[in-house]
């Protein structure tokens, strides 16, 4: 973002409420350098409106960027669409795809001309990841020294980061995906039985691996501790957040309430977890639940 922000004599970027912190911090910053930044609402669901994505789009606009798979909530964005309205408004398209890479389809010939990755997504080494931008775009280096990586990125490349990357997208499976699927939906179901939840997020195009719902009456922080003390990882946010406070900015965007969004929980799952791994997780849940909501009744 901040590339193409000093490459370019536009001012203006587009993208959602709902993205990762590393487009907002990015883009509130730039608007302390002048850039004007459009962020568009989601429904219930996490969707954009593509109407109001079309209207927000003007001769000044440098890039719209909306993220492909969301990290807390598990939406899929339909980027083909995004792309066309791109492509017909003359402006560049952005996508933060690390959540979805090899577990839904991204085709870059299909109106995409930035795509962001990473590898400890898709069980790769941490602090590699990759850029794709499509030829002719220019973007401004933001660290100079010895003009690595074609000029764009200066410093020694991590060579056994990158070999390690390219080794997890080789490994990655659509057989995986199909898995990983079936689980989901088992956890979703299993956690559906407990009484006053609130799946957050889609139930069709939602990442394979992504689960969230909200208790209602009990803070996710409270069911995430208890979860950890069997053995189970969860997460009350973004697994990137370091020591924030408040809720998610991404449950506020889709309409929950502080109440609502504090008493949300997201599990994830992967390739390498079992049907048996689900059904203890529901079972220790289920009882984690039980047992917080009664310890509320009698305060």
């Amino acid at each position: 973002m901040k590339g193409l922000f000093f490459s370019s004599k536009k001012r203006h970027i587009v993208t959602t409420k709902i993205e990762h912190d590393c487009v907002l911090n990015s883009v509130r910053w730039l608007e302390k350098l002048g850039a004007k930044v459009t962020y568009l609402s989601v429904d219930e669901e996490g969707f954009v409106n593509l109407k109001e994505l079309e209207k927000a789009i003007t001769p000044d606009t440098l890039v719209v960027s909306i993220i492909h798979g969301n990290n807390e909530i598990g939406t899929i964005q339909d980027i083909e669409e995004i792309g066309k309205i791109c492509q017909k408004k003359g402006v560049l398209f952005h996508t933060d795809a690390c959540q979805s890479y090899t577990k839904t389809k991204i085709d870059v010939k299909k109106g995409l001309d930035l795509v962001t990755l990473n590898a400890h997504k898709i069980h790769g080494p941490k602090g590699i990841g990759a850029l794709y931008v499509r030829e002719g775009i220019k973007l401004e280096p933001l660290l100079h020294g010895g003009g690595h990586e074609k000029g764009l990125r200066s410093g020694t490349e991590n060579t056994p980061g990158i070999v390690g990357f390219a080794m997890a997208v080789k490994l990655a499976k659509r057989k995986y995906v199909k898995k990983m699927e079936r689980l989901r939906d088992r956890l979703i179901k299993g956690i559906e039985e407990i009484e006053n939840v609130k799946l957050n997020g889609p139930r069709k195009k939602r990442l394979c691996n992504n689960v969230n719902f909200s208790f209602n009456n009990i803070e996710g922080e409270a069911i995430g501790s208890y979860l950890d003390s069997y053995g189970i990882a969860s997460s009350t946010g973004s697994a990137c957040s370091n020591l924030v406070e408040g809720p998610s900015h991404v449950l506020k965007a889709i309409g929950l309430t502080d109440l609502q969004a504090n008493t949300s929980l997201r599990l994830s799952l992967s390739r390498e977890n079992t049907k048996q791994e689900i059904d203890k997780t529901i079972k220790i849940l289920k009882k984690v639940v039980k047992k917080l909501r009664w310890i509320s009744a009698i305060k």
